[in-house]
């Protein structure tokens, strides 16, 4: 038989709960933050600033969007992981996060453990692009030209450890090539060096480089879904193209330090999913290129699981970690 709870901890209990409760009740009475570990202008960021105006009308409080740039998103998702976990700082978990888990050495945090989910919001593909110059108008003339030249092309990335950098990696590794790789802060300064030939080709978010495809300033390859993506319908993907397997995409989602409370966590979920699924938030989000995810909480939940399993094969495969 157990032995009773002492009568003091069953007081303390009750007003810790009733403390959380009324934090929750006047949630929130200030600003809040979003961290993007990624520069202005990338995919992610964009994201960010698209959603969180619908979210700051829908919980009566302004949104500031954070950049904290570096390693591959780490240094945002830290500082979050450090924070109190009052609802007030807010992390845009990516893609990166869950490969970060197995190419990084040295992270501060668990991000299963140091994170709770708010909600998912959206996905798209990366698209390999090439300069004007490189003379390749598919995915195997590509192939061929690095096989002539092993080496020789170089292709950037948004940074160590991203998405566009594995895509690399796997392209490289499928088809049995050699190419050199560049990495860059974002993928906006990626796409800028692209633009004045410094690199010749990359793997980059479709929101960050369908302009610039549009007017003929960079060729598109192929896309990276499993099927094409409705911003480039006429675009073949990576299987398509004859790299049956080859499926990577950037993602973005919502999370806070593991302690917050619950209640918290359900009402900034419930103005993040409102926003993403609002019509005027969701045609601003597909006109740049995105696919919407749908859920809340468990949605995003067993996304960072998949995907962290699925990048931890792939940088095994590749034999890729940071130093």
């Amino acid at each position: 038989m157990c032995p009773p709870i002492p009568r003091r901890a069953l007081l303390a209990a009750a007003v810790l709960a009733g403390a959380t409760r009324a934090q929750a009740q006047d949630f929130p009475a200030r600003s809040l933050r979003i961290v993007v570990g990624f520069p202005p202008g990338t995919a992610a960021d964009i994201a960010a600033r698209i959603v969180s105006p619908g979210m700051a009308t829908r919980l009566g409080q302004p949104i500031v969007i954070e950049n904290r740039p570096g390693a591959g998103s780490s240094i945002g998702a830290a500082e979050v992981a450090r924070a109190a976990p009052d609802g007030y700082s807010i992390a845009l978990g990516t893609v990166a996060n869950t490969i970060n888990v197995s190419y990084q050495r040295d992270l501060s945090f668990d991000f299963a453990r140091d994170f709770a989910p708010v909600a998912p919001l959206v996905t798209v593909p990366n698209i390999l692009v090439v300069h004007p110059s490189v003379q390749a108008t598919s995915v195997q003339d590509l192939i061929a030209l690095a096989r002539r030249q092993p080496g020789v092309l170089f292709y950037g990335s948004s940074g160590l450890g991203t998405s566009p950098h594995l895509s690399g990696d796997m392209l490289a590794m499928m088809a049995g090539i050699e190419m050199t790789h560049v990495p860059y802060a974002g993928s906006a300064q990626a796409v800028t060096d692209l633009l004045a030939g410094r690199v010749n080709l990359l793997f980059s978010p479709a929101a960050t480089v369908l302009q610039h495809i549009a007017t003929g300033r960079l060729r598109a390859l192929a896309s990276t879904g499993a099927v094409r993506t409705a911003a480039a319908p006429d675009l073949p993907t990576m299987i398509e193209s004859g790299l049956a397997g080859f499926e990577s995409a950037v993602w973005a989602g919502l999370l806070v330090p593991a302690a917050t409370p619950r209640p918290i966590i359900a009402r900034l979920s419930a103005a993040a999913v409102e926003a993403r699924d609002s019509p005027d938030i969701r045609r601003q989000l597909l006109a740049q290129g995105f696919d919407i995810l749908e859920g809340g909480p468990d949605a995003l939940a067993q996304l960072i699981a998949s995907e962290t399993a699925k990048w931890a094969r792939v940088v095994q495969a590749s034999g890729a970690r940071s130093n």
